[in-house]
């Protein structure tokens, strides 16, 4: 897990966030807030965690997002009064005593708590493990640039708000919501074996979905809903999936 911290600070601060992101930062008064940004196509380019820190905001991002999730944030930020400024800050995290200072991940509880600081790394908690257990998609693995967010799970990760208003990308997200029932998205499945990550998931010889990261003979994957009845396999390994 490498992040990397970004400070947005000023006056515009929310405002700012608010016409960007999926979820409402008016939140962040109570505490994390997860979100995403989308294109105006309504797919993903990037999850993070914003997180309160006095007057100023932390961007907690993957740090292979970062390079092209700052540029786009300072185009978006026209004359608005918020400062962008990377930062050296590490992320530790962990399940077990919470450290002080350190902060809930809004996500699920089970992940636990994210401290902020000069040091980085985790207590020894198999992150995968729980991930799979509550289908949680991780950044680069899962999450990638043909996702729909609520194919993802982000309503059931508290990662987007349907009552804040207009954002990049809400028009197509609020249209998933309201008007069309899933037809695809993450779930977790049964695997009788492993597999390489990204291996298709095949009904027969249609292919159902794609394979993810496993563990403990589970894993997350992407499918099809309606070809993945029936004995599914993927690379020869069996999977299976109950509804």
């Amino acid at each position: 897990m490498t992040r990397k911290i970004i400070r947005i600070s000023g006056p515009d601060t929310q405002h700012f966030l608010q016409g960007l992101v999926t979820n409402d930062v008016k939140r962040l008064k109570d505490g994390p807030v997860y979100a995403a940004l989308l294109t105006p196509q309504g797919k993903y380019l990037a999850d993070f965690l914003l997180i309160p820190q006095d007057q100023d905001v932390l961007l907690d991002i993957d740090a292979t997002l970062a390079p092209a999730i700052l540029p786009r944030l300072t185009m978006y930020k026209l004359r608005a009064q918020v400062t962008l400024t990377d930062t050296d800050l590490q992320v530790r995290r962990g399940t077990g005593d919470t450290p002080q200072g350190a902060v809930t991940d809004p996500r699920h509880p089970a992940l636990g708590w994210r401290l902020y600081g000069a040091e980085s790394g985790d207590d020894g908690t198999d992150f995968d493990a729980i991930r799979v257990a509550h289908c949680i998609p991780e950044t680069g693995i899962e999450l990638t640039p043909d996702t729909y967010i609520l194919e993802a799970g982000f309503e059931r990760l508290h990662g987007v708000d349907f009552r804040k208003g207009c954002y990049v990308g809400q028009e197509v997200t609020a249209r998933m919501k309201h008007k069309t029932e899933l037809r695809k998205g993450l779930t977790t499945v049964a695997i009788d074996g492993t597999a390489p990550i990204g291996t298709p998931i095949l009904s027969g010889d249609k292919e159902a979905g794609t394979l993810f990261t496993q563990s403990g003979g589970r894993a997350i994957a992407y499918l099809r809903f309606d070809r993945a009845e029936g004995p599914l396999t993927a690379a020869g390994v069996p999977v299976s999936w109950t509804p």
